[in-house]
């Protein structure tokens, strides 16, 4: 019985084993194999790296409250009197500016200069800031650049001698599992240290259009805000922005910025004041498993091309609406919200090589990136139309959709801009694939499968094609009634 036990034993374990003779039988013992540990101690790392960390303070002046109604009270009440001296008093209190003050932490990357790094919500509407150091030094910082869309700040103190500095580490050399350590100022405690693991990285939280974050379990809570992320040899890989907690507390989610994403912004924000990123001028959307299967690709991956900017970069190299950029400078473009990261970190004037895909074949454009205006307005080109010839209005009713010519009575019904062209969606079947994505009375087909369409027969057509190729689903470049245009992929055996 125990050769047949130790086998079927084994049988159930998946680790090596060394044969011994006991009792001329054969028993099993398991190879025992070194366990992956935690540092033993980070006692001396916390040690070193203390006194580059600081505590933020933060002082605005705000206005006073609107003032609270008296409520109302029938004439010759007894609490009348009590009343309005109550409210009044309020009033008054409120109405008085008062001085708000807050907490966050940040770290010193140049001793030399006295450049601290800190979150730009740590700082945003201070009218003093305070960095104050281990030794109790407290010294008053100047705001040299702020970026809100990475939320980062770069401040700038004047010290008696050279302050002890980090570095900014390498923050894609480090791997889920990694142990890193966090110090900082959570609910004013400053030097507080806290110690786990890299939980996930490239985290979208959707905090902004550059959002790339490393999640950590090392505790981080209100104050924690701007200070550094560590590895375990002392470099900054990570500055702390955010958590995710019901009670406002630590559950064991953070988040960090990577210094990666963090050093281009800081090196301009120390030399300009302000950012200047790459532009491409495209609009793009995710290309989902059923866009993906109408453009005839074997993965959903790459960043769909809805609309491109005219006389932008884009516009003048020859990208095109239908485009599904799967290559950008030399780095596959693997999900749609990594392409605005890709070309904001790209300097500009650079020619740039993009790879499209385009009716199932690949195409190598380059183009110049120009510089993104933050506060750019796009406005609409007016366009002279000649007046069409009188003709019936053609009508037809497919995958959901009952179709018409688009001609000035259905324009000044929907309220379509003169220079949107195509085909009109006139009603939209219930429960059909078309409602189910969304589709609207109103919307204009300017394309099917990226084949332009101007009429209802336009879009049969093109539909019957799909349907012999054996394609499940039409991909329709949509119009609304402004111009703004959108790809909707619908499903075929809805017809």
């Amino acid at each position: 019985m125990a050769p047949n036990f130790v086998r079927r034993r084994m049988s159930r374990i998946a680790f090596a084993a060394a044969g011994i003779v006991l009792g001329g039988m054969i028993a099993f013992q398991p190879v025992q194999t070194a366990k992956a540990q935690g540092p033993v101690s980070v006692a001396d790392l916390a040690e070193n790296l203390a006194d580059a960390v600081v505590n933020i303070s933060t002082a605005q002046t705000v206005q006073g409250r609107r003032s609270v109604p008296m409520p109302q009270v029938p004439d010759g009440s007894p609490f009348q009197e009590f009343f309005e001296e109550f409210f009044n008093r309020q009033n008054r209190d409120n109405d008085q500016p008062r001085r708000v003050q807050s907490l966050g932490s940040g770290f010193v990357i140049d001793g030399e200069e006295g450049i601290i790094i800190t979150n730009n919500h740590v700082i945003e509407g201070a009218d003093e800031v305070t960095a104050n150091f281990n030794d109790g030094t407290k010294l008053k910082a100047e705001i040299l650049g702020t970026d809100e869309k990475t939320d980062l700040a770069v401040l700038k103190v004047v010290p008696e001698t050279p302050l002890k500095a980090v570095s900014l580490g390498d923050s894609d050399a480090i791997r889920v599992g990694d142990w890193v350590m966090a110090i900082g100022n959570p609910f004013g405690l400053g030097g507080t240290v806290t110690v786990g693991i890299v939980s996930a990285r490239n985290r979208d939280i959707n905090s902004g259009p550059y959002d790339n974050f490393i999640q950590t379990d090392a505790s981080i809570n209100r104050g924690n805000s701007g200070g550094p992320l560590f590895d375990m040899q002392g470099n900054v890989v990570g500055i702390n922005t955010a958590i995710i907690s019901p009670s406002g507390g630590s559950i064991g989610i953070g988040f960090a910025i990577p210094a990666k994403t963090a050093t281009r912004v800081i090196d301009q924000l120390r030399e300009f004041g302000e950012t200047r990123r790459g532009w491409l001028g495209v609009r793009i959307q995710e290309v989902t498993d059923e866009i993906a299967e109408s453009l005839g690709m074997d993965e959903a991956m790459g960043a769909l091309v809805a609309g491109v900017t005219e006389d932008g970069p884009a516009s003048k190299a020859e990208i095109e609406p239908g485009d599904v950029i799967i290559k950008f400078d030399g780095n596959e473009v693997e999900a749609m919200r990594e392409l605005p990261r890709m070309v904001a970190e790209t300097a500009i004037g650079k020619d740039v090589e993009v790879i499209v895909l385009r009716k199932g074949e690949e195409v190598t454009i380059s183009v110049t990136l120009e510089r993104l205006e933050e506060n750019d307005v796009t406005e609409a080109s007016a366009t002279t139309e000649e007046e069409p010839e009188e003709k019936p209005v053609e009508k037809s009713e497919v995958l959901g959709m009952t179709l018409s010519e688009l001609d000035d009575e259905l324009r000044e019904q929907f309220s379509i801009e003169a220079d949107v062209t195509g085909v009109v969606v006139t009603e939209v079947e219930t429960g059909s694939s078309a409602e189910e994505k969304r589709v609207q009375v109103g919307d204009v087909i300017k394309e099917v499968a990226q084949e332009p369409v101007e009429t209802p027969a336009d879009v049969e057509a093109e539909i019957e094609k799909l349907k012999e190729g054996g394609r499940r689903s039409a991909l329709l470049l949509l119009a609304n009634p402004s111009g703004d245009v959108r790809f909707v992929p619908v499903r075929i055996e809805d017809e």
